[in-house]
């Protein structure tokens, strides 16, 4: 890999691991696809809204992420070298989440996986554009394929597609933007540091949503992106606490994976995800995948083995 001096973005420089951070982003991506199955049980029954999910999730993981830094490198490590860029990813992944959440309660979850996991397709495309990383005929082709499985999962204009289906994939754009940024500005900071950023701005986000519907009484309400606070029951709290466990393991799994192997690379292997989502829809949402879902989703998972074998 050429030096990044010579790139759009400049990036610190860090020593690659690619095994490492292939383990690491599957094993954040199985986390990941967990907790999103209980926010998509959380939202059918609208407990809790995304704006307190937001908000008391990251309340408890902000000092878990200091109490890690302290442990493992002093409470020094957690201040940013590049404020600006680290808070720039955080917001873009907020904004990831908060696409994708809001299609949870609508879509089964394998159709919502589906829409985000493009995301290595964005991936490729950004990589090309900030960092060395060529796009290929073998890239374009894969593109092609990935958004054809896409659209054999979400079928637009049948009569079972909904504009909630459309979130995810702007997810995907986010995402895709956000660890971007992680490779080519962020490289050289502590991972603890990227979480603990990220989890301020949850909190302040989910902080300004439950603000705005209390100072506003005559704010339509209802369902999960229109929910203010509600007092958690006992049930609720044991929920929470999975939903931290698993945004901790993600957040941190998705720094390090990113920082130590090409953006193309991990990316690829956030398929992952399609895989576990559909494994979680199938045992505790009863989904039934039909013969075309299941054939577009491994169409997706062929694009992203051929963005592997193109960067071999």
């Amino acid at each position: 890999m050429t030096s990044a001096a010579n790139t759009p973005l400049e990036a610190p420089i860090r020593a690659d691991n690619v095994p490492l951070a292939v383990m690491v982003i599957v094993g954040a991506i199985f986390a990941m696809s967990a907790g999103d199955a209980v926010i998509k049980a959380l939202g059918a029954n609208v407990s809790l809204g995304i704006w307190q999910i937001f908000a008391v999730r990251s309340v408890i993981a902000i000092p878990i992420v200091v109490g890690l830094a302290a442990v493992t490198g002093g409470i020094a490590t957690l201040a940013p070298r590049a404020a600006g860029w680290i808070t720039l990813r955080s917001m873009l992944l907020t904004g990831v989440w908060l696409a994708y959440y809001a299609s949870l309660p609508v879509l089964p979850l394998s159709v919502a996986a589906a829409g985000l996991y493009t995301l290595p397709l964005f991936i490729t495309g950004f990589a090309a554009i900030w960092t060395d990383d060529r796009v290929t005929w073998v890239h374009g082709i894969a593109a092609a394929i990935g958004f054809a499985g896409v659209a054999l999962v979400l079928r637009p204009g049948g009569e079972a597609f909904s504009l909630y289906a459309l979130l995810p994939v702007l997810g995907a754009m986010l995402f895709g933007l956000a660890m971007t940024v992680s490779r080519v500005k962020c490289q050289s900071e502590n991972p603890l540091a990227l979480v603990l950023n990220l989890h301020i701005v949850f909190v302040t986000v989910g902080t300004l949503g439950l603000v705005a519907f209390a100072a506003l009484p005559s704010l339509e309400r209802g369902g999960f992106l229109l929910s203010g606070w509600t007092a958690p029951s006992g049930d609720d709290w044991w929920l929470v606490g999975l939903l931290t466990a698993s945004i901790l393991a993600a957040s941190i799994g998705t720094a390090i994976a990113y920082q130590r192997a090409p953006i193309a690379i991990v990316g690829t292997f956030e398929f992952a995800y399609v895989g576990f989502a559909s494994l979680w829809g199938i045992l505790f949402f009863a989904e039934v995948l039909d013969l075309v879902t299941v054939i577009g989703l491994i169409m997706i998972y062929a694009a992203g083995v051929l963005t592997v074998r193109a960067k071999a």
